[in-house]
């Protein structure tokens, strides 16, 4: 069997699952199905997921307060700015009309991210490090050394895709022009698999990671994403 019939598998035996045993950062954003809330879940998915559960319901996500909350390494003042922040957004924008401002252009994601960082900035009261860490840089026109933007590309797999999974709130946007959400375990597991040969961990690896699952679906390679993420959470032997 190869890896691609071994990842199917797993996809048909409910490898999606999420639930109280089976923890995940969507979990929330299916809560409330907001495309702001899905944001601020998916942004501060970083640490262990039993953590940012806990975090992310202690804030007051309705009415989108901090409820003087801080996380990691984000103080209330970091926390307390962010959600100020997404509720002016959430007054004059669309994340998804925001997103497509930049997207539609050149069908590049990373292109419709950086419009929606910037606006954050751009509306944000004096960031410190540890709010430019939750948000991430305005991101650069290369693809080397950068970062994969793993919890942006995240949010826009939640966004787009639409299936048991997935939230698939947003419109205009093609599931085949996304970029897997890289992290370090899923990067592992890449490399073991066969997947990719490239060791950096950085936005040109998760390109690249994207076009070879895009040989096992080229209108949909992300919806290998779970799955990998799930070898290496759960520590399947493939």
């Amino acid at each position: 069997m190869n890896i691609k019939e071994k990842l199917d598998n797993l996809i048909k035996n409910n490898i999606y699952e999420v639930n109280e045993e089976k923890l995940d950062p969507i979990l929330i954003a299916k809560k409330y199905n907001d495309e702001y809330i899905a944001l601020i879940a998916a942004l501060f998915a970083y640490g262990n997921v039993k953590a940012i559960l806990k975090f992310l319901n202690s804030l007051d996500l309705k009415n989108l307060n901090s409820n003087n909350a801080y996380y990691r390494f984000q103080t209330k003042n970091d926390v307390e700015n962010f959600m100020n922040t997404i509720k002016k957004m959430k007054e004059k924008y669309s994340l998804n009309k925001l997103f497509l401002k930049g997207y539609e252009k050149t069908k590049n994601p990373i292109d419709g991210i950086r419009e929606i960082i910037k606006t954050i900035y751009f509306l944000s009261d004096r960031p410190s490090k540890g709010y430019e860490f939750l948000i991430g840089k305005i991101p650069p026109q290369k693809t080397k050394g950068v970062s994969p933007y793993k919890r942006w590309n995240m949010f826009l797999r939640w966004m787009v895709r639409d299936d048991s999974l997935d939230l698939g709130l947003w419109k205009g946007v093609e599931k085949k022009d996304l970029i897997i959400p890289l992290d370090t375990h899923t990067h592992k597991v890449s490399l073991k698999l066969g997947l990719i040969k490239r060791k950096t961990y950085d936005l040109q690896t998760a390109i690249e990671l994207t076009q070879k699952l895009k040989e096992f679906d080229e209108n949909d390679p992300l919806k290998y994403d779970f799955a990998l993420y799930r070898i290496g959470q759960m520590n399947i032997n493939m």
